[in-house]
């Protein structure tokens, strides 16, 4: 049987990924000392007088509104997490022709102000409309610098697990804007309004700049959510991860959605939170550091001994949700 075909939206499994992608690497070169691998959020690159290079890409295919403004963001968080600071952009733009010029532009705005706003330079990319698309598909690559590299191998038994704001952040945002009739059944328009607010808390380049002076790795947990950067974090470093999973910080909103639908909310996109490795000794000076930019954070568990059994593949709720019409069970 051909596993490769008829396969649900979202990212390839990691044995999937491993066996059809990530073994055509191209040429082998010294200078890249952090390649493509299941979990990594970008690549590192040795670069002269002590500085290196952090390289990432992403798209944006579950947004619509917003969505130029969550490119950018999902981009620099990649870059964050691995301790840099994003510098160039270069965007793809491939739309629907129903959308016109007008279309091109909106999202063209919301990416220059979000990129004024960081300090990011658009510095190319490439623009067209297709019909063979009924949503735009919008795709960004984006280069930082970084002084220091953050490696999950250095991951050790103890290490204290700390997640910042609540999780499931991104979904809930997309979920407000773009699929209001699900939500208005059992919550306010003060409620959606502001979850739809959720979108500008979707940065984590503030808490990596604190959390990049003390944490030995760092993790931006996208789509999957918690459950699949958790696992990404073990399937990296080769450890068990412990957590307690009473401690993972989830917003009554999000609760309460996650009952009224039917979702795993640790398994929701999860753009916003940061998912930080420290050591078990650092833990309170990184919870104080936090607090200082009043950034909400949770200490949700510890790295624990050499894994012995496979991490269960992610899965991820947004596309189901997408698809859903109303209230599971009619509540």
């Amino acid at each position: 049987m051909d596993d490769t075909k008829g396969l649900p939206s979202g990212k390839l499994s990691p044995e999937a990924l491993k066996r059809n992608v990530l073994r055509y690497i191209g040429a082998v070169r010294e200078e890249l000392l952090i390649g493509p691998a299941v979990g990594e959020d970008a690549a590192v690159i040795k670069w002269p007088k002590g500085k290196y290079l952090v390289f990432s890409s992403d798209p944006i295919v579950g947004a619509e509104k917003g969505a130029g403004r969550l490119l950018v963001r999902i981009n620099s968080n990649d870059i964050a997490s691995k301790g840099g600071d994003p510098a160039y952009l270069a965007v793809t733009l491939i739309l629907p022709p129903s959308w016109g010029e007008e279309g091109a532009a909106s999202i063209m705005r919301e990416i220059h102000e979000e990129c004024l706003a960081q300090g990011i330079a658009v510095a190319g990319g490439h623009t067209e409309f297709n019909d063979r698309y009924e949503r735009p598909v919008i795709m960004g690559a984006l280069i930082g610098t970084a002084d220091r590299v953050l490696r999950a191998n250095e991951l050790g038994p103890g290490d204290a697990l700390i997640v910042t704001k609540h999780i499931g952040i991104e979904g809930m945002s997309i979920l407000a804007t773009d699929k209001q009739e699900l939500l208005k059944p059992f919550m306010s328009e003060a409620e959606i309004t502001e979850m739809v607010s959720w979108a500008e808390k979707t940065s984590v380049l503030e808490e990596s700049k604190v959390l990049r002076k003390i944490a030995k790795f760092m993790h931006d947990p996208t789509e999957g959510g918690f459950m699949g950067g958790i696992g990404e974090i073990s399937s990296l470093s080769g450890l068990r991860t412990d957590i307690d999973y009473a401690s993972v910080p989830v917003h009554p909103l999000t609760a309460r959605a996650a009952e009224k639908l039917g979702f795993d909310p640790l398994r929701l996109i999860a753009s916003g939170s940061l998912i930080a490795a420290v050591p078990g000794e650092k833990t309170s000076e990184a919870l104080r550091e936090l607090a200082k930019l009043n950034i909400d954070a949770s200490v949700v568990g510890s790295m624990g001994e050499k894994l012995q059994d496979q991490v269960p593949e992610p899965s991820e709720e947004l596309w189901r949700l997408l698809k859903m019409g109303g209230v599971k069970n009619g509540e």
